[in-house]
């Protein structure tokens, strides 16, 4: 007997028959075994095999089968249409959640001083637009103050003087007016150092933007120079995922396409967004590409740090394409079963 590729070929008929229904429901449903392509069958083995499931014993590889319709019907053999398509593809990698570059603000200081009181100590604090940061202890402040109390005399001194007096006084004062807001003194500040006539020794310094404090360069007593980050703050009511797309994937990925995010940390969840950049270098020891996917995070229960993966449908050009299912790979070739309009099927690259 010749051997086949998933044991001994049964030595009746009857088993023949049986032997030959199973594969052809595994081929044509299931593509599950690869029982049809055998070694061509001796002369005294085709003869005994019943007319109704008889192999071609001619020189290719891959026979044709012929049923009919009562063993198609029997058996359950199922067809499907070859059609022209566009192939969808889902696409899988891994991604991190970061902040949004775009919303994080590092807060630093316009003049030189010292820090008197401490408000926000710790990151991860949050804060408000208005809060205040620390006092700080600055001369060249002081001074300022002081310069726009005088200004504001003599603007008040010269009040029924000539026009061109007036005028240079108003200048004064409008100068060192500016100059006080320009070294972000908060207005609050500026309207009760006027209204009070008095310089104040320390000013207050606010945030400017709400968030997260993220990285905080200041403590109590320190001193601190101008252009000096104190603090920075990221505002994490949106995030950025950063992802990583294979070399051979990245043809399918543009901006503007729809992702599916699923975070381990947080089971059950998944986040819609899209992709809003395709980092234009591309990574020589990992070989593969950034995206970056845009996030909402109400609640701010996306935490940078977390990893998620992502997915993302890419829809190819049309071509040729049949059921998934209808394809039998044999390690070398892959093959479907078509049927002929003899009623056979034919094996097909």
């Amino acid at each position: 007997m010749n051997n086949m590729p998933f044991g001994q070929r049964p030595a009746t008929a009857g088993a023949r028959v049986m032997w030959i229904g199973a594969a052809i429901v595994a081929v044509v449903l299931t593509v599950g075994t690869v029982s049809y392509f055998t070694r061509r069958p001796s002369a005294g083995n085709a003869a005994a095999m019943p007319d109704t499931a008889r192999m071609d014993t001619g020189p290719q590889v891959a026979r044709s089968v012929h049923l009919s319709n009562g063993d198609q019907e029997r058996i359950g053999v199922t067809f499907a249409t070859a059609q022209i398509l566009p192939l969808r593809r889902e696409i899988r990698t891994v991604a991190q959640v970061v902040y949004d570059e775009t919303r994080v603000t590092a807060i630093a200081l316009k003049v030189d001083g010292w820090v008197e009181r401490l408000d926000v100590s710790a990151p991860g604090e949050a804060v408000h637009k208005g809060d205040r940061l620390f006092l700080l202890y600055s001369p060249m402040l002081v001074t300022a103050q002081q310069e726009l109390l005088l200004t504001k005399r003599l603007a008040s001194d010269v009040a029924d003087g000539t026009a061109s007096t007036r005028a240079n006084a108003d200048t004064l004062y409008t100068a060192a007016y500016r100059r006080i807001q320009q070294w972000d003194v908060p207005q609050s500040e500026i309207d009760g150092i006027l209204r009070d006539g008095v310089s104040h020794r320390t000013v207050p310094m606010l945030a400017q933007v709400a968030g997260v404090v993220i990285e905080k360069n200041i403590v109590q007593g320190q001193r601190i120079m101008a252009g000096e980050t104190l603090y920075r703050i990221a505002d994490l009511d949106r995030v950025w995922l950063d992802g990583e797309v294979f070399g051979a994937d990245i043809a399918a990925v543009h901006v503007g396409q729809e992702v599916t995010a699923e975070f381990p940390a947080l089971p059950g969840t998944s986040r819609q967004g899209r992709i809003s950049f395709i980092y234009p270098t591309f990574d020589a020891e990992t070989r593969t590409a950034h995206v970056r996917v845009e996030l909402a995070n109400p609640g701010l229960v996306l935490k940078p740090g977390m990893y998620a993966t992502i997915r993302f449908v890419s829809t190819g050009k049309a071509t040729l394409t049949v059921p998934r299912s209808a394809v039998l790979t044999t390690g070398e070739r892959s093959l479907v079963f078509v049927r002929d309009t003899d009623g056979r099927f034919v094996a097909r690259d």
